[in-house]
């Protein structure tokens, strides 16, 4: 099968080596944003995970024609009501990084006790071939706790202060294959990767 081109509509790196190496066995050449000079960005307005997917996949892909998998995810803390939800990736303001991020949310869960501090890694994925039509999605959960402190240098975002129980490590301590089989989107890509078989086995 010939090697085709998709597009991931982010400019993070890290999210399109992740999922390149969630689907390396297939013959799909990973690209970011960067990687196909768009600059635009396209307003997350959406309230849920899956709006945002889907305002992403189709945008990008009328921009690109390309086939476009898009993903909107982020972190839901009980304790905090549910944030920074569909705002994680912008939490606490513009300018931040990552580290400043998950430090506000240690800094706001000050006090709260361990069986308070329940959390989970949310993921809605939504692909689209390059005139924009919906093709595909899936959705994958990922359920912790927030950490007291961080740990790890794997990963990115708020995986340092992501807690795993039945691991007894966070999600920055985890080696990426261990990561890939457990995490939110690892989830989310193992029920789309049938689909997605299916898509380019139909030569779209």
């Amino acid at each position: 099968m010939p090697v085709k081109r998709i597009l991931v509509a982010t400019q993070n790196k890290g999210k399109v080596r992740e999922f390149a190496e969630m689907m390396q066995g297939m013959a799909l050449d990973w690209l970011g944003l960067d990687d196909v000079g768009v600059t635009e960005d396209v307003p997350e307005t959406g309230s849920t995970f899956r709006e945002n997917a889907l305002l992403k996949a189709t945008a990008y892909a009328q921009m690109t024609g390309l086939l476009t998998l898009a993903d909107d995810s982020g972190l839901e803390i009980d304790a905090l009501g549910g944030a920074p939800g569909v705002y994680s990736a912008r939490y606490g303001g513009p300018g931040l990084t990552p580290a400043e991020r998950y430090q506000l949310v240690l800094q706001q869960l000050s006090g709260v006790p361990e069986t308070a501090r329940t959390a989970r890694f949310h993921c809605v994925i939504v692909v689209a071939d390059g005139h924009g039509r919906v093709l595909t999605e899936a959705d994958g959960v990922c359920e912790g706790i927030i950490a007291l402190a961080p740990a790890g240098s794997g990963g990115f975002g708020y995986d340092p202060i992501f807690f795993l129980p039945d691991q007894g490590k966070t999600m920055a301590q985890l080696s990426p294959a261990a990561k890939h089989q457990i995490s939110h989107r690892g989830r989310a890509m193992q029920q789309l990767e049938p689909q997605l078989r299916r898509l380019l086995a139909a030569e779209l």
